[in-house]
């Protein structure tokens, strides 16, 4: 494990743009710890911060944040579609972009500003 992470470091490998340290996990089980998370992404490198969703919309999901970018890109090459309670984990790099669009939030200002106009509701005083 510790060799093929030297071994990409010493090739002076150019990584992808969208590989990066933090992860996104999906398809976890809803009763995993926090404690098994670190032992099954510990495995691949030093981590800095779990955080498992536990609200109803992001139950089943977490980010990971490694110390470094090839231990990341170590856990993903090795955990996507890894088996933990009989579901198939689901490993991605986190990209902002991808997650900010579910919030456009320009788009709905400029949805809401239309249906003032509409219906004639001022927001000024």
């Amino acid at each position: 494990m510790a060799a093929a992470t030297i071994s990409l470091r010493k090739g002076n490998t150019r990584l992808p743009p969208e590989v990066n340290r933090v992860l996104y996990v999906r398809n976890l089980p809803f009763n995993i710890t926090s404690e098994e998370m670190y032992d099954i992404f510990g495995k691949y490198g030093a981590i800095r911060q779990i955080r498992l969703g536990n609200g109803k919309d992001t139950r089943g999901t977490a980010f990971v944040v490694y110390e470094d970018i090839y231990d990341a890109k170590t856990a993903v090459d090795h955990l996507s579609g890894f088996n933990v309670a009989n579901r198939y984990l689901i490993v991605l790099y986190y990209q902002q972009a991808k997650m900010s669009k579910k919030f456009d939030y320009k788009k709905k200002e400029d949805e809401i500003t239309k249906l003032q106009e509409k219906y004639g509701v001022s927001t000024k005083d």
